[in-house]
């Protein structure tokens, strides 16, 4: 027998094994190796993870099986619906969704308010409750307001429901969404913007969420602003700049360094990857971006 193959089935019949024992935790999380497509432990210095929106034609079960196979060990952006299929396949909730209106109307217009002071107040106790630690949120598009503007509204409502956050020990997270390509005229498309933001309410559980692929558009110099500014951020999103598809030799971002610069921080949360996948073969794409963030 080929010695790879050889190698290969020991493996497998390690894992069957220590599965079936229900010692499999014990094990380091294993992936395909995309240069050899040969099983591999994965590092443990990153939490890995997948936003369940990048691969909505696949039902929730299949993509939590192919999850786990690869390694990763949360779903991102994943409402109270569907948390009892991430706990039926003992995958945490990076990330959790269902509070906000839209990507579009947020916490910078005081219009919206009164639904999101609702909205959120009832989902962090949800979210608490089921053992999950971050929930998601957006400022909204700038519909003429200024940054001061913008700033105020936002500490205006969200310090109504940060005691609530702060109470159930639950993380506010802002997302960074770039205003050039995909999401014109939203207020909270920089790290300065966010990082202001997060000065003025002075919570632990008020944070950013860095999209890498949405900085890199709209103002680049990645790693300089993650090492300046980690401390306001909780999470991160990737994605192939241009084109938010394979992290490969397609696109701009050099994503070993930028995670490097990342674990370098200190950082203990979720990295998900959130880039949609051209290729046949989705969840070898998705293989292939775990590994090469696992650094």
């Amino acid at each position: 027998m080929n010695p790879e193959n050889s190698r290969r089935t020991a493996l497998k019949n390690i894992v069957a094994g220590t599965a079936a024992l229900g010692v499999s935790a014990a094990l380091p999380a294993l992936a395909l190796d995309s240069e050899t497509n040969a099983t591999r432990a994965l590092k443990g210095n990153v939490n890995h993870s997948v936003c369940r929106w990048c691969f909505g034609g696949v039902d929730l079960d299949t993509l939590c099986i192919e999850a786990k196979k690869i390694g990763i060990k949360a779903i991102d952006l994943v409402g109270p619906n569907d948390w009892a299929t991430l706990k039926k396949h003992g995958l945490d909730s990076s990330l959790c969704n269902g509070a906000e209106l839209n990507l579009d109307d947020g916490w910078n217009d005081t219009k919206f308010h009164a639904q999101l002071i609702k909205n959120y107040s009832e989902m962090i106790p949800k979210v608490a409750a089921a053992g999950y630690k971050q929930l998601i949120c957006f400022s909204g598009r700038r519909r003429g307001k200024d940054n001061e503007t913008g700033w105020k509204n936002c500490v205006e409502g969200l310090k109504q429901v940060l005691p609530i956050a702060e109470k159930h020990n639950v993380i506010l997270v802002m997302e960074l969404l770039n205003s050039k390509v995909d999401h014109k005229d939203y207020q909270c498309d920089n790290t300065p913007w966010g990082v202001e933001l997060c000065k003025r309410l002075g919570s632990e559980h008020f944070k950013l969420l860095y999209d890498i692929y949405h900085m890199q558009i709209d103002e680049g110099n990645v790693i300089s602003t993650i090492r300046n500014n980690h401390q306001y951020i909780s999470h991160y999103h990737t994605a192939g700049v241009p084109g938010r598809n394979e992290l490969d030799e397609t696109q701009e971002l050099n994503y070993p360094a930028i995670i490097k610069a990342i674990v370098a921080t200190g950082f203990k949360g979720y990295l998900a990857q959130e880039f949609l996948p051209k290729k046949q073969d989705k969840f070898q794409s998705l293989k292939e971006a775990v590994n090469i963030c696992d650094v």
